[in-house]
């Protein structure tokens, strides 16, 4: 079943206390559309790129089955992230921020691809949001949908608007207390679900994930351990495509909670890669002997019965 996944397309430039590398392949739906194409081909990528833009970061996501119909290309430059983590790599610091491209974006879903079941809107604003799903055609869809703390603050109607359109809401756990206006992350669940979405994930880094469902459904897993962490960019947005690329390979768009439970463990391992290298260096090489391997590893240390 095709799947679409629109957001942010960038170059970044990335510092650690280890190391650093630039003009890397980065952005919400660049990371998500990878992840995707694990499970289902071809994961449609909606965006748009500037003269500047790498490519051989476009041809990369060809290669992997990610297609580049939506894909706009501009004669400005390209959207670029410039950042720095520090020995707690939850910790970052942003140094500069280019919109260019995107400060006058509008989306455009060409109409070959419009009718995909799987909708996912990454990280945009949610006027970038609304604008895919008004676009997206299929009479029948299910929708997944990601945000971060700048559109809390800044276009929080907006973004109420958009979670009564789509059917899970994927947030990190200090945009999940913002948002729902509670510390308490299983009240912060149950709130977010009272706003639209039939099912909510929060996101707690390296100590892995809560998804919320209907009749107070719950079920709380670990992320990967992972013993060295190279670069943590885009692993929330590996999480969301790989998570959504896995539904689409279930088919069908009314997903029980244990489906939903088995993509986001899926996601889970997907993420893990990312963190190993630079970019998608890591998640572009990974075999999918080496994702089974995690996957029954998270089932042999999550089991105490």
């Amino acid at each position: 079943m095709s799947i679409i996944i629109g957001g942010t397309i960038a170059i970044d430039n990335v510092s650690t206390p280890s190391a650093a590398a630039e003009n890397l392949l980065g952005g919400s739906a660049a990371y998500a559309s990878l992840a995707a194409s694990y499970y289902t081909k071809p994961a449609h990528l909606v965006g748009v790129v500037g003269h500047d833009y790498p490519e051989e970061h476009l041809e990369m996501l060809k290669s992997h089955g990610v297609d580049l119909t939506g894909v706009e290309r501009s004669d400005s430059e390209s959207f670029t992230w410039t950042g720095e983590y520090h020995e707690n790599m939850n910790d970052r610091t942003t140094h500069r921020v280019g919109l260019n491209v995107l400060e006058s974006w509008k989306v455009n879903v060409p109409s070959e691809i419009a009718n995909s079941r799987i909708v996912v809107p990454a990280n945009m604003s949610p006027d970038n949001q609304i604008e895919m799903l008004d676009q997206c055609t299929a009479a029948e869809k299910f929708v997944v949908a990601d945000t971060m703390d700048l559109w809390i603050e800044i276009a929080n109607d907006r973004l109420h608007e958009v979670l009564k359109r789509i059917d899970l809401l994927v947030i990190n756990e200090s945009e999940a207390r913002d948002f729902a206006g509670t510390s308490n992350l299983i009240l912060a669940g149950e709130l977010l679900l009272e706003k639209g979405p039939r099912y909510v994930v929060i996101k707690l880094g390296e100590f892995g994930a809560i998804l919320f469902g209907p009749d107070n459904s719950m079920f709380r897993f670990h992320a990967w351990p992972l013993r060295e962490i190279v670069d943590p960019t885009g692993a929330g947005d590996t999480f969301l495509g790989a998570m959504a690329g896995y539904l689409a390979d279930q088919g069908g768009v009314d997903f029980s909670f244990e489906q939903i439970r088995d993509a986001i463990l899926r996601g889970s391992v997907l993420a893990s890669f990312t963190c190993e290298d630079f970019s998608t260096r890591r998640l572009e090489t990974v075999t999918e002997q080496e994702i089974q391997d995690r996957l029954e590893g998270l089932r042999v240390i999550s089991n105490w019965a």
